[in-house]
């Protein structure tokens, strides 16, 4: 076991989301710039928390600028979520391949977020949540967002499992 981080009030440690993960709504505000364009704004993100992860946002495309993404033919498998598919994102000059992931089929625990997509923090000009800028998780794999309210530590980590 990893050495928690005790939560101040007002914060959650990552190691009380469960196994398998919880989808949740979100009731924060989700924006997103990329290219000095705003990407993404909404009120209706879902989070979906999982042991040891720092949240992860899926967002509706009514809530996305979809214009400036194409799907690509990259799939991965998620065993509690399903099938994924994956966009690549595009704004004036600037892009960046397989950026955002979906879940077109998910499964029933999950279907709630079907179409909705999630995207990587760290290639962003900036991600916030409720107003505050969030970072990325540790890694290239993973999609956690952090930000103040969430302690770890998280995984893929210095120290941390993969």
């Amino acid at each position: 076991m990893v050495d928690r981080i005790q939560p101040a009030p007002g914060q959650e440690s990552v190691w009380d989301y469960p196994r398998p993960p919880r989808l949740e709504d979100c009731t924060r505000s989700i924006e997103v710039v990329f290219n000095g364009v705003q990407i993404v704004n909404s009120q209706r993100a879902k989070r979906v928390l999982e042991t040891s992860h720092p949240p992860v946002y899926y967002i509706p495309p009514e809530d996305i600028q979809m214009r400036y993404f194409t799907q690509t033919t990259r799939s991965s498998f998620c065993e509690w979520k399903g099938l994924a598919g994956y966009y690549s994102l595009k704004v004036g000059d600037r892009a960046v391949e397989h950026v955002a992931w979906f879940y077109p089929n998910p499964t029933p625990a999950f279907a709630s977020i079907q179409n909705y997509l999630a995207l990587y923090a760290s290639p962003m000009d900036s991600c916030s949540v409720g107003g505050e800028l969030a970072i990325s998780q540790p890694g290239n794999f993973y999609g956690g967002w952090i930000n103040s309210w969430v302690v770890g530590p998280f995984k893929a980590g210095p120290g941390i499992y993969r």
